[in-house]
């Protein structure tokens, strides 16, 4: 199930959705407008019902709730990672034990935003896809190509033998993302949870780890801006025109 305006459309556009639940009465915003009319393209049934309903159902639903069906959220495993049908020019995301969904989400937005080609979380101790993750993700995690692994240091293993890069992102790294270039080719960023950082194994296992530059009074970004920033300060820059990147690919 997801809810909100912009995540129910995202799941319909998706192919993921059942059926489409709208509150009595709920107003027709452009937003709203845009859930019925990709509900009608797509053929999905939408259903009134009583907002009492929804609020039983989720929090801040906007007036409309989608029951998404779970062959659409399965994550691929450590071995359809290795086999993945990268891009010569592919991005790819590690979340290095984000624990909050709303961060999961917000990641996996600014990462679907770049065309970043596949998302590798953590299967213990790390947010799973939830309603509210999809919400936050403006249902980016039901298009996103994502892997859930165990070890996170074995799949940084599996993306160098796959011809990627890792760059970790870390506060305390020696340098910034202006200090040194993006290398050229497949490109993985590591980013680590709220509080700690990326982990020891982790982070011994990357390629190289920059910082993002701070230059106000707050200290430190939390791992979706950190993620944000990399990607759109320091990954696509470096990327020619005419790349393969956003095709998924």
């Amino acid at each position: 199930m997801v809810a909100g305006k912009r995540a129910v459309a995202e799941a319909i556009r998706a192919g993921a959705t059942n059926e489409v639940l709208l509150a009595d009465g709920a107003t027709r915003t452009q937003g709203m407008r845009e859930v019925l009319q990709a509900a009608a393209v797509a053929q999905v049934p939408v259903r009134s019902v009583p907002r009492a309903e929804l609020d039983a159902q989720a929090t801040h639903h906007q007036g409309v709730v989608a029951h998404v069906r779970a062959p659409s959220l399965r994550s691929l495993s450590e071995r359809e990672l290795a086999a993945f049908p990268f891009g010569l020019d592919a991005i790819a995301v590690v979340l290095d034990g984000v624990t909050d969904p709303q961060n999961l989400g917000a990641a996996a937005r600014s990462a679907d935003a770049a065309g970043v080609s596949m998302l590798i979380t953590r299967t213990r101790r790390a947010a799973d896809v939830t309603p509210a993750a999809i919400r936050a993700s403006a249902g980016a995690l039901l298009h996103l190509p994502h892997a859930r692994v165990a070890n996170i240091s074995r799949a940084i293993e599996r993306l160098q033998e796959a011809a990627f890069t890792v760059v970790g992102l870390a506060g305390d790294a020696d340098v910034g993302i202006y200090d040194h270039p993006c290398p050229p080719g497949r490109i993985a960023l590591v980013a680590g949870d709220e509080g700690r950082g990326l982990s020891r194994l982790a982070r011994e296992r990357c390629d190289v780890v920059v910082s993002i530059p701070m230059r106000g009074r707050v200290s430190s970004l939390n791992a979706s801006a950190s993620l944000a920033a990399a990607l759109y300060g320091y990954v696509l820059p470096s990327r020619a025109a005419g790349s393969v990147v956003g095709t998924r690919r």
